[in-house]
């Protein structure tokens, strides 16, 4: 539950400090004290979108924290511990913070921080805001079906049929994929086989187009290079004037030298070494001038393969890998063709598993959903009488899809008949917005059992109501509170007078500017609020009278027994929070 809410610098709040309690938590006050701005600010902690006119005037940033006590929570306990979050006290502090600036926003658990996504999955774990958009939001066919798999306990069948569908459209898409591919390469079949037959006959070899520029070059300058050789095998050893001829002859006056001084030993070493390297170079020389020849024809044979290896290049690519690898695709598309039957059999077998699969999964949905209908409009039927409807009649209609979706094998509707002899509609073409509230209402009294979210806030979805209906109201909520812990902002003294614990918001100023106080009411603060809610004079005696017969009502109202914060005829003392959340 929620034990305790801080806001500072939101909207025109400077800074309260709001502390919540079990059961029933009501928030009253005059039209624009801030009633409203205190769920936004709630809101915007459990991760709603942050912008930066949430910062109070003059102020740099706003800042909302909130203090949670987990109870028995293994769930949200597991999902804290799998973002590394430590809550082994049992105590979870979340805290987001906007900026004035840019409203660049920040949030934090337990110190941790944390993104949006995570805060906002962690709130929504802890706290269920429900208000005049909720209650509308009942219109919409996908909420309907939700609450119905709810109250069935079939969320997770109904997690397998969105599986099961998701596995049928994959395997449908396969099919269809395969068939639009084979298709396609029928069309281009001539022109697939020209491709692969022309890039096969070529028998290409990557790099082979830098070897064949080489070998065109050499025998375009056979000539050149052939005369080139010789004049260098000569220089070297073609008579007593080359060099190694000459060189050779260095080696008498080399051994005279190093035998008068032995230290010039290392200079017969640089001889041989050089002598060496000149007369295989020579040998190289000679060598090669014999591979050189002037061979027309081959020359022309290289000139038609680079031909070739350049018009299939331009064709297919602008490398010869390129080149390799579309003759690859051909074929690959020209073997679709071959295999396609067999490939499209295969496919349609999964795609009858998975169509099986579906029809089984949604058919195991659909028996909890039709056995919940009836279980939910019985039991929604019974509340309304307690809330004012007494002629109200509830249905669930399940109508059949030609196949399976991914919601299952029906769709979900919602059906009432708020006046004797109506037959049954659509909720949007018989509620109006207070018996909307009031049909929501019923709902989250019934799911409140199944409904794992400990703090429900309910936004004046009193409008619309009064007298004997708003005191049913009151009643329901106060039942709901039996197993929630109930936030609810009102206008109505029968909702307010069945709160387990009440709070007052009232407008004031600083330097200047408007800030909301919050005070905590029991005793004769209380009985004075109630008085003024119920519209006469706050300070008569027979206002403040008819109050504390309201207080008395509600304290002995169903549900939620046993509570703290209930009401009696006697002074107590008040506790009063200012701006700045201290005790004054």
């Amino acid at each position: 539950m929620l034990a305790e809410l801080r806001i500072r610098n939101f909207a025109i709040i400077d800074a309260v400090v709001l502390p919540l309690a079990p059961g029933l938590n009501v928030l009253s006050g005059e039209t624009g004290a801030g009633k409203s701005i205190i769920v936004g600010a709630l809101g915007l902690l459990i991760g709603e979108r942050a912008t930066a006119d949430l910062v109070r005037p003059g102020a740099d940033r706003a800042v909302v924290e909130g203090t949670f006590e987990l109870g028995d929570a293994p769930e949200l306990r597991a999902q804290l511990d799998e973002r590394g979050i430590d809550c082994d006290d049992g105590v979870l502090v979340l805290k987001r913070e906007v900026a004035s600036a840019g409203g660049r926003a920040r949030a934090w658990i337990n110190g941790t921080g944390v993104t949006a996504g995570v805060l906002s999955d962690v709130g929504r774990a802890l706290v269920n805001v429900h208000g005049q958009h909720e209650a509308q939001s009942l219109l919409d066919p996908e909420a309907q079906r939700r609450i119905l798999d709810a109250f069935a306990g079939a969320q997770a069948q109904a997690a397998a049929v969105a599986k099961a569908h998701a596995a049928l459209m994959a395997a449908r898409h396969a099919v269809a994929d395969l068939i639009a591919r084979r298709d396609a390469a029928q069309k281009r079949a001539d022109y697939l086989q020209h491709v692969a037959r022309e890039i096969a006959e070529a028998k290409l070899i990557e790099g082979e187009e830098q070897k064949l520029d080489d070998e065109a070059r050499r025998l375009s300058h056979a000539e050149e290079l052939r005369a080139l050789a010789s004049e260098l095998s000569d220089a070297l050893e073609g008579d007593n004037a080359a060099v190694l001829p000459r060189l050779g002859a260095l080696q008498k006056p080399l051994a005279t030298l190093q035998r008068i001084d032995p230290s010039t030993a290392r200079l017969q070493e640089l001889y041989d070494a050089a002598y060496y390297a000149l007369e295989e170079l020579a040998r190289e020389v000679s060598a090669y001038a014999e591979t050189v020849e002037r061979d027309p024809a081959r020359l022309a044979d290289v000139e038609r393969r680079r031909d070739l290896v350049f018009r299939l290049v331009k064709k297919y690519g602008g490398t010869i890998a390129a080149v390799l690898a579309t003759g690859r695709e051909a074929r690959a598309e020209l073997s679709l063709l071959d295999s396609a039957t067999l490939d499209l059999r295969e496919l349609a077998e999964g795609e009858t598993t998975a169509e099986a699969a579906l029809v089984e999964a949604a058919t195991a949905l659909s028996k909890l959903r039709h056995k919940a209908a009836t279980r939910l409009a019985r039991e929604v039927d019974a509340q309304f009488p307690g809330l004012g409807l007494e002629d109200g009649r509830f249905h669930v209609t399940l109508a059949a899809r030609t196949e399976p979706g991914a919601v299952g094998a029906e769709d979900v509707e919602f059906r009432v008949a708020l006046n004797v002899g109506h037959d049954a509609r659509p909720l949007s073409r018989v509620a109006s917005g207070g018996e909307l509230a009031r049909v929501m209402l019923a709902l989250k009294t019934i799911l409140a059992g199944v409904d794992r979210v400990p703090t429900l806030i309910f936004d004046e979805v009193d409008a619309g109501i009064g007298g004997k209906v708003g005191q049913q109201v009151g009643d329901a909520m106060r039942r709901v509170a039996a197993h929630h812990q109930v936030f609810a902002i009102t206008h109505l003294p029968q909702i307010a007078s069945r709160a387990h614990h009440h709070i007052r918001v009232h407008k004031g100023a600083k330097d200047g500017v408007t800030t909301a106080d919050i005070e905590v009411l029991d005793g004769d603060a209380r009985v004075e609020e109630v008085a003024r809610m119920l519209g006469g004079d706050a300070d008569s005696a027979t206002s403040r009278a008819h109050a504390r017969e309201q207080l008395a009502s509600g304290a002995g109202s169903a549900g939620g027994a046993g509570r703290a914060g209930g009401a009696t005829s006697g002074p107590k003392n008040t506790t009063r929070r200012n701006a700045r959340g201290r005790s004054a």
